[in-house]
């Protein structure tokens, strides 16, 4: 049983651990990856420590309640993936965001594209539950997380996103599959 509780908790320490190394890893993949872009900055060391602290408590708690669902078969299993999927998401893709945007502009994009980041989020999770392999989960996932945010920020600043409006998103969208050659 310890053990498995263990296997449960091994996220939230390997967040902590890898915590002083994700600017670091975000700085990398910009730089590479984006070369026109400009480079995030890196957040605070106490502000930092904070967010580390918030989002340690945070998983830890969702992973003590996905435990609890051990022995539920199945529903332990989809717990885990669902609540690690979600946090993971979540938390790594602000931590990318926050290097270009305040905490309110973070949470905002955010909440505009909750289900991709939940995906990405489940495809982290996944990594997560490979074992020895999900030591490295953290760096993967900001990894990850600084691509996608590059990605929705440069599909939001497009001139298309940009000239229908936030609150006609969905429109764009239709748009783009009714009338494809008029893009």
């Amino acid at each position: 049983l310890l053990s498995l509780l263990l296997a449960y908790l091994i996220a939230p320490v390997s967040a902590v651990i890898a915590g002083l190394f994700l600017d670091d890893v975000a700085e990398v993949v910009e730089r590479d990856r984006y070369p026109g872009m400009p480079v995030g900055r890196a957040m605070p060391l106490g502000r930092s420590v904070v967010l580390s602290l918030k989002f340690f408590g945070v998983v830890i708690l969702g992973n003590l309640l996905a435990f609890t669902l051990l022995l539920v078969p199945v529903v332990n299993f989809g717990a885990f993936f669902l609540v690690n999927g979600y946090l993971l998401g979540r938390e790594y893709f602000e931590f990318a965001a926050l290097r270009y945007r305040s905490e309110e502009e973070a949470r905002a994009l955010r909440n505009r594209h909750g289900a991709t980041i939940f995906f990405a989020g489940l495809v982290l999770a996944a990594f997560l539950a490979v074992p020895i392999l999900n030591l490295l989960t953290p760096l993967f996932a900001a990894a990850t997380m600084v691509h996608l945010h590059q990605r929705i920020s440069q599909r939001e600043t497009s001139p298309e996103f940009t000239r229908l409006g936030a609150s006609h998103r969905g429109e764009a969208v239709a748009a783009r599959v009714e009338h494809p050659a008029g893009r």
